[in-house]
Order: C-alpha cells, then structure tokens, then sequence
C-alpha cells in the first residue's frame, strides 16, 4: 500500500505540472503543418467587433486606436456594443458616427448576446473580435486578412501582449503565465489548430459564426466552432494587441473565477461535438490544455493526501508533519510578498480561482455579464 501511494502521489504530480512543463515539450515532436498564405482569395470585407460595459477610462486611447486602424482601412465595419452602460461609454460611442456603428442594447445582455447581435447586423467575409480595454496594432488588420487566404483556415488568434508586467508581483506572474500559454499556443498551431482563442484579438469567417448560448464564452465557443466545421484555428504571433492586466491579486482572482466558470460551462456545452470532431492527437491537445488546468488544485491535493499517507504508513509521521508545515509556511511567506514565495503564492491562488470558477459552474452560476477590474488602470 505504501508503494502505491507513493507511486499514485508521483504521478498526481507529474499530471498536475504536465499542461505546463511536459505538454508544452511534447509539441515539439508533432509534425509541422504550414499555413498556406497565398494558396486561396484573400477575403473581400472585414468587420470589427467589441462590446464595452463602464470602459469610460479606456475608451480615450481605444479610440484613437480606431482611428488608426480606420486611417488604414476605410472600408472596415467598426461596430460597438454598449451593454447598458451607467456611465458615460454609450455616449463615447455614439459621438463618433463616422468612426463606428452602435448597436444599442435595452437591458444588460452579456458579451456573448452582444458579439452575436454586431454580427448579425453585419455581411463582412470576416469577423474580428476585440476588447475594448484592448489595443491593436493598426497593421494587425492586413495580416489577419492575409491568413484567410489559406482556405483551410476557419479562425486567427492573435498575440496579447500585456504593458504592465512589472507594476506588482500580479501582473509581473500574470505575464509570465501569459508568455508560456502564447508559446504553446505557437507550438500547438505549427501542427495544426490551438485549443480556443482569448477575446483580446482573433477572427473568423463569418459563413462559421455559430449560435453561442448568452452564458458561455463567446470566444471559446466561435473560435473553436471552426475546427468543428473541419477548418483550422491557427495563431498568428504578428497580429499584435496589447492589454494592461489587474494590478490586484484580488481583482485577478475574481477575473480568473469568472473566465473559469463560463469555460467550464462552454466546455460541457461543446465536448459532446469536440469528441465527435477531433482525433486523438487534438483531443490530446484540449485534455492537456484545457481539462488538466481546470482540475489543476483538487490533482495537487490529492498528490498531497497520497504522499502524507505513505509517509504515515511507513511510519515518518515526522516528515508528513513537514510536507504540510512547508506548504502552509511558504504561504504563509506568499502573503508577505516575499520572493520567490510571493511568486509561487500567485500561482496558487491563481489554480485555486480556476478550481472555484469550476465549483460555480458545477452549481450552475453563469456570470453572464461583468465589469471591468478596477485596478488595471
């Protein structure tokens, strides 16, 4: 029995650090399937699409952003979503009719349900979906174009860069969390399609918009639609956005609580079709991803538990004393923000957020709507 602990809490801990350490390493062995640029038309028309809610703060340089991008491409559809704002961003908006569309809203929707009405009230070839905290390079534009000229792609992801790693121990783990997600997110395209693309900047062909109930994600539901459809969902490290994170730790565990929740509630919705659709090797992918991240806290517990009844068995009551009394005072240092403890705190709030967000979906809240951290400006 001692050895089957043991060996049980070694192999909990090595799936607990596989989506990233081992995962991102096994990529490296897929074969490499290129983007075909070039090889098909390259997309007539284009729109771009985000919904605001209380973004009064960001909508200054989110507009002097548009115009760059409109100084560029004059043909672009620019349409925005005020999801019954109380201050002044509806006002913002509609104060550029030459800028951009507003598609009005009655009552407060969620992203989702605003995302689907843009797209309905637009014909372009292909959607571009955006934050509004978020800023894009104005080049961005052109090269995602340039990436639906390959008619095997359904969806581009861009790459989100965050401005404000260095302004607290949040963001400065936040950012490296972020640069290890957009490298697998590199490695996992090189071979064929990623595992969902984030809200900051990805596109799709408007012909593969698919319905996305008002309490999922939108972006997780319609970028991953394009592989349903048989297409590939490829990331582009040239279409650059740029995004300033929570300062908080506070703000980013609500945030991650939030996204975690919605993803697992989109993951129920789409896994019956996921299972159908994909092969081994991208059921592999999204398992690794996706499913081995979201249970990440309750797989390291039971590393833990499994680990102390061994030691309890073979009679080192001592050093089980000490696995946990390690835990709790390098927690414990964590709170004091005091390096490299302060660091390894983060990422454990960060795993215990994810795990929370599950435990909602799991009794069935939604987080349909939502609002903007306070603390990222």
């Amino acid at each position: 029995m001692i050895i089957i602990l043991a060996v049980l809490s070694a192999v909990l801990l090595l799936l607990f650090l596989h989506p990233y350490v081992s995962y991102p390493l096994s990529l490296l062995l897929f074969p490499e399937k290129p983007v075909r640029r070039g090889s098909g038309p390259r997309p007539r028309s284009a729109a771009l699409f985000f919904a605001a809610y209380n973004e009064e703060r960001a909508l200054p340089a989110k507009i002097v952003n548009l115009d760059a991008i409109k100084a560029l491409h004059p043909a672009i559809d620019i349409v925005a979503y005020s999801d019954m704002s109380s201050d002044r961003t509806l006002d913002m908006l509609a104060a550029r009719p030459e800028l951009l569309r507003v598609v009005p809203s009655t009552e407060r929707t969620g992203k989702a349900t605003g995302m689907r009405r843009m797209v309905a009230s637009s014909h372009a070839d292909i959607c571009i979906f955006t934050d509004a905290n978020v800023l894009l390079d104005p080049l961005a534009i052109d090269r995602l174009l340039d990436y639906f000229s390959d008619p095997q792609v359904g969806g581009v992801a861009g790459t989100l860069r965050y401005i404000n790693d260095k302004d607290s121990l949040t963001t400065e783990v936040s950012g490296l969390y972020w640069r290890l997600e957009e490298w697998i997110k590199r490695q996992e395209s090189r071979s064929g399609s990623i595992m969902g693309a984030d809200g900051s900047i990805f596109a799709t062909r408007r012909s593969l918009y698919p319905v996305v109930p008002p309490h999922l994600l939108d972006d997780m539901t319609v970028s991953m639609s394009t592989t349903f459809a048989g297409y590939r969902l490829i990331h582009a490290g040239d279409v650059l956005a740029y995004e300033k994170n929570a300062t908080a730790s506070a703000d980013e565990f609500r945030r991650k609580r939030r996204i975690a929740c919605r993803a697992f509630n989109t993951h129920r919705h789409l896994w019956p079709q996921l299972w159908r659709s994909y092969g081994a090797a991208d059921i592999y992918k999204y398992v690794s991803h996706k499913l081995l991240r979201w249970l990440g806290l309750p797989i390291l517990a039971l590393s833990g538990l499994c680990a102390t009844g061994a030691l309890l068995l073979a009679g080192e009551a001592g050093w089980a004393i000490a696995l946990w009394a390690t835990a709790i005072i390098t927690l414990f240092l964590a709170r004091a923000h005091i390096r490299p403890f302060g660091q390894i705190g983060e990422l454990f709030w960060s795993i215990s957020a994810i795990f929370v967000g599950l435990t909602d979906s799991w009794r069935g809240q939604t987080y349909q709507t939502w609002a903007p951290a306070k603390s990222r400006d």
